[in-house]
């Protein structure tokens, strides 16, 4: 890049990508300076608006590796082996992810993730500073205000570049949509969450499976349970926000009360009533959680400013994706600014790289929903899978898994997508009107295979 003034860069939010960027960008030999509107989770408790457990797979990794902290991290991670789907009637199914152990994923704590991160970023150089929200930015002159929410005194400063790790709710992003019309649309979904917790159990161990993601798949609606190495479960209740009229179903106007989600859990999840004690205080404590899809026509601004992570492209969590998703944009925005001869050509070659990825795994993230609480216990779907896993044994390098791509792999989303669907037709099509996998001309299926599938890069 040009000259020493434009080694400067200033990064607005703190969170998990704007510390990992952090990292990587100070190790490039950027002087590095961060604002984030909370205050430092090693002083004061973790405040987070969303502590939904974070599931790190292949992509993340890859940038932790990169960054050189994933040792540090992946000491404070629990292997998560498969789904473990749990029935009306108390049934346990495992449906793994993978192979074996080396296609798993790990289950991670947001506020245990952020502190090492930060840690690593202050170690390689970067200032960051805390209480300071981003309030307006003057793209022109190259002036910001910041406000500190404890005494709401101002703070102006000069900046050359900004870079926005802010999240779903970006500051950033609010002005750059106010300075240029960036083309901004966010379609939430007629779903909400709210979070409980399994403590630990009386021995101190884990009170159910531990190396497992937990489903109860209900339809229309679910709940999830993720371990966290203090042996305890972070549980998460999606549920309609209005059931369709005559349905039945639960939703968000008709459990309010700690009595109403109780008469619900016995019902619907009645293994996991015991397991939640504190299950009418958190409901009553808790808010519902939003979720949402965030579209943007545009990234960037010239060399002025960026967004990346969540503040570009945030997505419902139910891929497992947001995180190690913005974890990559991390990775491939250091290498497009080591790369290109100018900061407005690196913002706009990362845009045109990751902006068609990210569309993808948005898209994937929605489409997983349907699939955890409506397909996983669905016959039909079980035959599909079965049928991949063995398809996936006789052309490895070519019917590769939907799932092993996205989590174990770093094909490109878009890739992903796309061959995906090609797949996915293959399954529907060969396992229709059958109820095992007896009587399937493999020699048939697997010329179609080569037909349509070319060999995939990385796949074994």
């Amino acid at each position: 890049m040009d000259g020493d003034r434009h080694r400067e860069l200033t990064l607005i939010g703190a969170g998990l990508a704007g510390s990992l960027l952090a990292i990587l960008l100070s190790q490039r030999g950027w002087k590095v300076t961060v604002y984030e509107r909370r205050g430092d989770p090693r002083i004061k408790g973790y405040e987070s608006g969303r502590s939904i457990n974070l599931a790190l797979a292949e992509r993340g990794r890859h940038a932790l590796r990169t960054a050189g902290v994933d040792e540090a991290v992946m000491a404070q991670a629990v292997m998560m082996r498969g789904r473990m789907i749990h029935g009306l009637d108390g049934s346990l199914q495992l449906q793994p992810y993978g192979r074996d152990d080396s296609e798993v994923i790990w289950s991670v704590h947001r506020a245990d993730l952020n502190i090492t991160l930060l840690q690593a970023a202050e170690r390689a150089g970067a200032t960051i500073h805390f209480h300071r929200r981003l309030h307006t930015v003057d793209f022109d002159a190259g002036y910001a205000r910041l406000i500190d929410d404890r005494d709401d005194q101002p703070q102006d400063i000069r900046f050359s570049t900004l870079i926005g790790s802010d999240g779903a709710g970006s500051a950033l992003r609010a002005e750059m949509v106010r300075r240029a019309g960036i083309g901004e649309r966010t379609e939430f979904l007629d779903h909400s969450y709210k979070e409980l917790t399994i403590p630990p159990a009386d021995d101190g161990g884990f009170r159910i499976e531990p190396n497992a993601l937990h489903i109860w798949p209900r339809g229309r609606y679910m709940c999830i349970a993720l371990p966290n190495d203090e042996r305890t479960f972070t549980v998460t209740l999606f549920l309609p926000n209005h059931a369709a009229p005559g349905s039945g179903d639960p939703s968000f106007a008709s459990v309010r009360s700690g009595t109403e989600v109780r008469a619900l859990f016995a019902r619907d999840f009645p293994d996991a009533l015991p397991l939640i004690p504190d299950l009418e205080q958190d409901w009553e404590h808790h808010p519902p959680g939003l979720l949402g899809t965030l579209y943007l026509d545009r990234w960037h601004l010239g060399a002025r400013a960026v967004v990346l992570g969540d503040a570009a492209h945030a997505m419902v969590p139910f891929h497992g994706q947001g995180m190690n998703c913005a974890f990559e944009d991390c990775v491939a925005l250091a290498d497009a600014m080591d790369r290109e001869a100018s900061l407005a050509q690196a913002f706009a070659a990362f845009e045109q790289e990751r902006k068609p990825n990210a569309a993808a795994i948005q898209a994937m993230a929605l489409e997983n929903y349907i699939e955890m609480r409506d397909r996983v216990d669905d016959p039909a779907f079980l035959l599909q899978r079965e049928l991949e896993r063995a398809l996936q044994h006789r052309h490895p390098t070519r019917f590769v898994p939907h799932y092993t791509m996205v989590t174990f792999m770093r094909t490109p989303y878009a890739v992903a997508l796309e061959r995906s669907e090609i797949q996915r037709e293959l399954l529907v099509e060969a396992t229709q009107g059958r109820r095992d996998l007896s009587g399937i001309d493999w020699e048939a299926l697997g010329r179609r295979v080569h037909e349509r599938l070319p060999v995939l890069e990385g796949a074994h």
